[in-house]
């Protein structure tokens, strides 16, 4: 095939992420709702009798189905599925960035938006959520989550192929680390990917105002 041919086929094509296709897919809504007069993000307790993650705070989410029309669809499902709420309680929803993940080859939709019903109108399912709460908004803002990075050693597997590559079994691996966000609120520890989002989301706001500042 000549340069020409090459061209032809490829010069019009949209990127995605390479091996986007056999990536799992997980759509993740941050809700942001009123109390008392003051905008809140609402957050979930996992059920503790859960396999994956007991007991650790987390948002509305889960893998994207083959049903679902679009990742947003599915982060709305699973917002009403796990608050079992109606959708008509959910407005305003808007894209954060994607995050794609090498560890485990996941991909997780980020998305932000309203849930307008009131709190104490919130019954989670049980199945699912131990229990909601909310932190207001403002604590993001004055309280800078603590950082602890995570060193990650590589360990080829037993049939790793050392004669194929340069230097062999010496060869020299990059260390690389990952930096894991915490945030303390009245007792409660909100990490990992949910500590990360919220960070990413406070980031955006922060960059938005002084935008808007300059302009």
């Amino acid at each position: 095939m000549d340069e020409t041919k090459i061209i032809e086929r490829l010069v019009n094509r949209t990127p995605k992420i390479l091996g986007e296709d056999t990536c799992q897919k997980y759509a993740i809504f941050l809700p942001l709702m009123k109390v008392n007069g003051e905008t809140h993000i609402l957050f979930e307790e996992r059920a503790h009798h859960l396999r994956r993650q007991p007991g650790e705070i987390c948002f509305p989410g889960g893998k994207v189905d083959h049903n679902d029309r679009s990742e947003k669809a599915a982060a709305i499902r699973e917002t009403i599925e796990e608050l079992q709420i109606d959708a008509r309680f959910i407005s305003d929803i808007f894209p954060l960035d994607y995050l794609a993940s090498p560890y485990d080859r996941t991909i997780y939709y980020l998305f932000a938006g309203k849930v307008t019903i009131p709190f104490e109108q919130i019954y989670p399912n049980r199945d699912e959520v131990a229990e909601v709460f909310t932190v207001p908004l403002s604590y993001f803002f004055d309280e800078k989550p603590a950082c602890y990075p995570v060193k990650l050693i590589p360990k080829p597997a037993e049939n790793f192929p050392y004669h194929l590559i340069p230097g062999g079994e010496n060869y020299k691996w990059r260390e690389r680390s990952l930096d894991e966000l915490f945030y303390i609120y009245q007792n409660r520890v909100i990490w990992g990917l949910t500590a990360k989002i919220v960070h990413h989301f406070i980031e955006l706001l922060e960059s938005s105002a002084e935008n808007e500042t300059i302009q």
